[in-house]
């Protein structure tokens, strides 16, 4: 594969009204509470494993679920023409979906599949990419939307700023997803997030995903040199799109992430006047990206049936597969 080049996306009017509250809404899904060693978790699933194909799967950042951080895009016309040809599976953090009760614990788990295209923010990037590194063969390619391959972060320098962890949480999040300009010049969007992260998440939960992404560890990802060490470091063997908005909070992070990465797997895609959350502020412009990044991966034509030849795995993604998924998430720490 030849070496892949940084993009600039030409502007795609934001999809950004009233329409919020719809853009949370799922459709034609289904959910399932599946059960694990570890408790119970809640995914929602559009479509159905189609052959050997992986499915998509999407893991949140903190403060959101699946419907307020990835159904924007996934409701999106353009989208939806390229899943129509995979089952997607939505991830909900233990604890995070609407009206969930307290839990004991933190967990992940997933339907049983074959392979995986994962779509991450934040600390759901980081949770898949650690995954990935553990269980290469199971990861086709991952979208990595401001990921933080660091230990410790933000959420270090938001606490110094702020005093009282709790009665501070909500500012905390805002601060995460959203620029200084976003926070003061986009009120709709501000406003409905603000309520969502204050109403619809189970505050003691999210506290608890909260501590744990900030403990995690650093991924310990080098960039391969060739004819020194490609066969011995750890880094991603699949191919990843690394995406940030080039206003987001998270842009020095992502920067550090492309230059620990393999440059000939990896893209970094800066979108120009976009905030810290791509996936729901431009959707057509992600849509658009991941489409050529699935092309690049070898599923060419996305109209037609898709079949790529030379792939086949035994592996699926069980509960002891998960188990190191769990692993993965937040620095091996569990919330008991």
């Amino acid at each position: 594969m030849d070496e892949l080049q940084d993009v600039q996306l030409t502007e795609i009017k934001p999809l950004l009204t009233n329409k919020n509250a719809r853009n949370f809404q799922d459709f034609d899904c289904q959910e399932h509470d599946i059960e694990t060693p570890h408790g119970v978790l809640h995914v929602t699933m559009r479509g159905v494993p189609k052959g050997n194909r992986p499915v998509i799967l999407t893991y949140h950042d903190i403060g959101l679920n699946h419907k307020s951080c990835f159904n924007t895009l996934f409701n999106y016309e353009d989208m939806q023409e390229i899943t129509q040809h995979f089952a997607v599976v939505h991830v909900d953090a233990p604890g995070q979906q609407e009206g969930a009760p307290p839990f004991p614990m933190f967990t992940l788990c997933c339907s049983d599949v074959n392979s995986m295209i994962g779509i991450g923010v934040g600390a759901g990037a980081y949770v898949l990419t650690r995954f990935a590194l553990n269980n290469p063969t199971l990861v086709e390619g991952l979208v990595l939307i401001n990921v933080d391959p660091c230990a410790e972060g933000w959420i270090d320098w938001a606490a110094s700023k702020l005093t009282g962890w709790t009665s501070n949480l909500v500012d905390i999040i805002m601060a995460h997803h959203f620029s200084t300009d976003e926070l003061t010049d986009n009120q709709e969007l501000i406003q409905t997030y603000r309520l969502h992260v204050a109403q619809d998440i189970n505050q003691d939960n999210l506290a608890l995903f909260c501590g744990s992404y900030q403990y995690r560890r650093d991924l310990g990802i080098e960039r391969p040199v060739v004819g020194l060490n490609e066969d011995t470091v750890n880094t991603l063997i699949c191919p990843a799109l690394l995406v940030v908005g080039d206003t987001s909070p998270a842009v020095e992070a992502v920067v550090e992430c492309n230059s620990r990465l393999n440059p000939t797997k990896t893209t970094l895609l800066k979108m120009a006047d976009c905030g810290g959350l791509p996936q729901v502020v431009q959707p057509g412009k992600l849509a658009e990206a991941f489409k050529y990044f699935v092309q690049g991966m070898g599923y060419s034509n996305l109209k037609k049936a898709m079949y790529r030849p030379g792939r086949s795995l035994s592996h699926s993604l069980e509960v002891h597969v998960v188990s190191s998924l769990l692993s993965a998430a937040c620095g091996h720490r569990r919330f008991e």
